[in-house]
């Protein structure tokens, strides 16, 4: 059983945010893009002003290549170790997550990776794990993607790797399986508590390997009525296995003095929806994914696949509460304008949810 990390928060509702690290985020729309949100600098500020409001975590996109039309959407991305990397060294205490795709880095290389970045954070660094689902974006580099189920024994593999060689006693390590082959494996240095692997992925392979394997499944749904039957299935799968898998849903946030005018917001995203950009995403999704069936071409074009909460302030920590009362143990929040709307919920939204007794104060 891995151990959990901040035991002493587990009844409250950690507050993070899916980081603007790509361009045009979070919207596959032209409706007033923040052109320079994605950059470096841009990143650390929000970084440094996350943390200085209490924030747990951040966490990133990871992309290689766009999604073509007038946006070409995530098509501009910084690498996400690299990132992680100069994030913590910018911060003191916000944890920060990398994301790896699978078929493209070696469990050795991610290992040294990680435990550097362990090494030189105090441990405050993780990891999200993705299979590889964009056919279009492994095409160009000549990798061909395995049939899904196999992607999902492929991952479990490069896991059980990371966690022998984040692991002294497991040391030397032998694997073998379809995907690795490990003879004698050692690493150094070793991290002081092994980091917290995420996977976001709801399909069935992927909820079953995040039950055995993770620690955070970071999860997605239409809507947060939806989220409580999708947490307690992955619950009961981790305690069958004698485990607790934490979840994280990354909400869009959209709020305005009235619930008509945040709606109206809403529908201004979607009409200036890129489509060409929201068909390819949909397609790449739909087709490899597996996590996003029950969202239409507009709910990912205004949120690229977060769930909406829209209204009032009070309609936002509304939904919040709701969301942790179903068992979300933490929201990556996404917003339109970062910069400006950190602030925003600083002052609209989280001294409600404080006042609830759900955030730290």
């Amino acid at each position: 059983m891995v151990e959990e990390a901040h035991p002493s928060v587990d009844r409250l509702l950690s507050l993070g945010l899916f980081m603007p690290n790509c361009s045009n985020m979070p919207s596959i729309s032209t409706h007033e893009v923040v052109s320079d949100q994605w950059t470096y600098a841009e990143n650390e500020l929000l970084a440094q002003r996350a943390e200085a409001l209490g924030f747990d975590y951040l966490f990133p996109v990871s992309r290689w290549r766009g999604f073509g039309g007038e946006t070409n959407f995530l098509g501009t991305s910084l690498e996400t170790t690299t990132w992680a990397a100069a994030l913590l060294r910018a911060t003191e205490r916000i944890n920060i997550f990398s994301t790896v795709h699978i078929p493209l880095f070696h469990p050795f290389v991610v290992a040294k990776m990680g435990a550097t970045l362990a090494h030189m954070s105090g441990d405050r660094w993780g990891l999200n794990v993705v299979s590889g689902w964009s056919a279009r974006e492994f095409g160009m580099m000549g990798v061909e993607l395995a049939e899904h189920g196999r992607r999902y024994e492929r991952t479990a593999a490069f896991i059980e790797i990371l966690r022998g060689l984040w692991d002294s006693s497991q040391q030397p390590l032998n694997h073998k399986s379809d995907w690795y082959s490990v003879v004698d494996g050692e690493a150094s240095p070793i991290p002081h508590r092994q980091p917290q692997i995420a996977n976001a992925g709801t399909s069935a392979d992927a909820q079953s390997m995040t039950a055995r394997l993770c620690d955070w499944a970071f999860i997605s749904t239409p809507s947060v009525e939806a989220v409580g039957s999708l947490v307690e299935g992955i619950a009961s799968q981790a305690a069958a296995h004698h485990r607790r898998v934490k979840t994280a849903i990354f909400p869009f946030l959209l709020w305005a003095e009235s619930r008509s005018e945040a709606e109206d917001k809403l529908a201004a995203i979607v009409a200036a929806k890129d489509s060409e950009a929201a068909d390819n995403w949909l397609h790449d999704l739909t087709a490899g994914s597996g996590s996003f069936d029950d969202f239409t071409k507009d709910m990912l074009a205004a949120s690229g696949g977060g769930v909406h909460l829209v209204g009032t302030a009070a309609d936002i920590a509304e939904q919040l509460i709701e969301a942790h009362t179903l068992g979300v143990d933490a929201v990556m929040l996404t917003f339109p304008r970062y910069r400006e709307d950190l602030e925003r919920f600083a002052r609209d939204i989280q001294p409600a949810l404080v006042s609830a007794g759900i955030v730290a104060p």
